[in-house]
């Protein structure tokens, strides 16, 4: 069941009252009405309705500022600025949300909370405190009724979503229902902040190693699902430059060590910070500090693995493994893929960015033009590579702020040549030999892994053959005999192969001088042969 299905949330929110219906979908009406909606839209005014919509539109604004294959550019930056401050809650409410959730007075934990919000954003607010120990740390405290707010709006929009979709067939384009269903389990993770409290000792376990790496000690003790508290960090803003530089830091190795920790991030722990934009990330003695770990990205370890061929495939133009990437990655949407208009298109991606040098591509740019391409051959791709894409976006901006010199693709691309080709220069081979060479190596080491992307999409239905017979009056006899030669031939050398194989083994008992496996392997493979030449030849003499 749809983690966003009426009935699910309905029944999470155990038959409590709540307005799904007449006032809230009155309020939205009233809204666009005030907005003129039936005038036309822009994207200042797309922004100005979803902040009127509140933390459910805001949350799916945020979302859609992210997707650059789904929306035009114009308004994609517009929605950043949903990112921006939203009015605070009052500090009297703060306090009230604390005590509830502790069941003491907030004084018996806290010598002082400043009044004044760090920050307010649609889930919770930031506020600076003082522990009765005189430990510096930050309180973030969640909105109240904040879940019931976002829940009705949940329900409203999934019945919205249908007839949007059947009704004006924008459907084939944008899948409303799986934009909502990820925005309300990206959601509900952040506003459980015990999750967010997993997240930093998942993201301190993966880092513990690495000791220009670190992240904000969570207060276990003082976390609940509405509350965090968490180690104050002071530090300077990586993009402060002028002020990294006066303090004696090389901004060259700031730029290369946090190019490594992102490819790290992405290409080794599958865990990644989603939202690298530079206020998550400070400098504090010696380290960088990553910060707001509510929003993070995953990968599995398949993915990762196809992530990693991605690469490769875009540093030498291979058109067929970039394709089989996409299509390991991708969940087909139930149309038949066309596969031509799927190669054409990729092709076409990467004969436009082969004009460049492979170290001035942008990753992130690329990964959305690659979402886009699966989105206009109905091929949905998962949410975790939809979120790397911005967060690919964001560091190299980031990266280009603090260290122009430093390349992640570059970074990344010598990160996964060293892991599986003990550790040559990606870069350097593609300049000295060509890309020949190297397609051609990838061709022979892929073979494993093509077999296992066959296999994959046989399990979700998504083989096709296309075949086109001329001049057969019985195409469907034909296609059959052709496919059971077929499927002969391959049982013969899967015998052929695993006897020559069992043959060099002490494997008892014997046969003819080999383990008797291997001879019976190898008679019945002279059997099948045999039977297929005789079949050949009959086939020409009917001719």
């Amino acid at each position: 069941m749809s983690v966003s299905d009426p009935i699910t949330i309905m029944d999470e929110l155990n038959n409590k009252k709540i307005d799904t219906n007449g006032r809230r979908l009155g309020k939205i009406i009233a809204i666009l009405m005030k907005h003129e909606i039936t005038k036309g839209l822009t994207p200042e005014k797309l922004r100005l309705i979803i902040e009127d919509l509140g933390p459910t539109f805001i949350k799916i604004g945020q979302m859609m500022s992210m997707r650059r294959d789904v929306l035009p550019y114009d308004y994609c930056l517009e929605l950043e600025k949903l990112r921006s401050q939203v009015k605070p809650m009052p500090f009297e409410t703060v306090i009230k949300i604390i005590e509830e959730e502790y069941q003491h007075p907030a004084k018996e934990v806290f010598r002082v909370i400043k009044k004044e919000p760090l920050g307010s954003a649609s889930i919770a607010q930031v506020h600076e405190a003082e522990l009765n120990d005189g430990s510096k740390v930050v309180i973030k405290v969640q909105r109240v009724g904040i879940y019931r707010i976002m829940a009705q709006d949940v329900v409203l929009l999934n019945r919205a979503t249908g007839i949007l979709n059947v009704a004006s067939g924008i459907g084939d384009v944008i899948d409303f229902k799986m934009i909502v269903d990820e925005m309300w389990s990206t959601a509900q993770q952040e506003m459980d902040f015990l999750i967010e409290a997993q997240n930093a000792q998942l993201f301190y376990e993966f880092n513990a190693l690495i000791n220009y790496i670190s992240c904000p000690l969570i207060y276990k003790q003082f976390t609940t699902s509405k509350v965090l508290v968490m180690e104050a960090v002071e530090g300077i803003e990586i993009d402060e430059t002028e002020a990294l530089s006066v303090e004696g830091y090389d901004l060259q190795e700031i730029g290369k060590k946090l190019s490594e920790n992102y490819v790290k991030q992405i290409i080794d722990d599958g865990f990644f910070h989603a939202d690298p934009h530079p206020g998550n990330i400070f400098i504090r003695n010696g380290q960088i500090v990553w910060i707001d770990l509510g929003m993070m990205g995953r990968l599995s370890k398949r993915e990762m693995g196809v992530l990693r061929r991605y690469v490769k495939a875009v540093a030498t133009g291979d058109v067929e493994m970039l394709k089989g990437a996409v299509l390991a990655l991708g969940v087909h949407k139930g149309r038949r893929i066309n596969q031509p208009q799927l190669y054409e298109a990729i092709a076409g991606m990467l004969e436009e960015y082969g004009t460049e040098e492979f170290s001035n591509i942008n990753m992130g740019r690329l990964l959305e033009e690659i979402l886009r391409i699966a989105s206009e051959n109905h091929i949905a791709m998962p949410g975790g590579i939809s979120m790397l894409s911005r967060g690919m976006i964001t560091i190299e901006g980031v990266i280009t702020t603090v260290s122009p010199s430093t390349n992640i693709v570059n970074i990344m691309a010598n990160h996964i040549a060293g892991q599986e080709a003990g550790g040559f220069d990606l870069n350097k081979i593609i300049e000295d030999n060509g890309r020949k060479f190297i397609i051609s190596s990838e061709k022979a080491i892929s073979v494993p892994g093509q077999i296992s992307d066959f296999l994959s999409l046989a399990n979700k239905g998504q083989i096709k053959v296309n075949l086109e017979l001329i001049g057969s009056e019985e195409p469907l006899a034909e296609v059959d005999k052709m496919v059971n030669k077929i499927v002969v031939c391959i049982i013969n050398a899967a015998l052929l192969i695993g006897s020559s194989f069992i043959a060099t083994t002490d494997m008892t008992p014997k046969l003819l001088g080999i383990p008797a496996l291997g001879t019976i392997g190898y008679i019945t493979a002279i059997i099948l042969s045999g039977g297929l030449m005789i079949s050949i030849r009959k086939k020409k003499k009917r001719r």
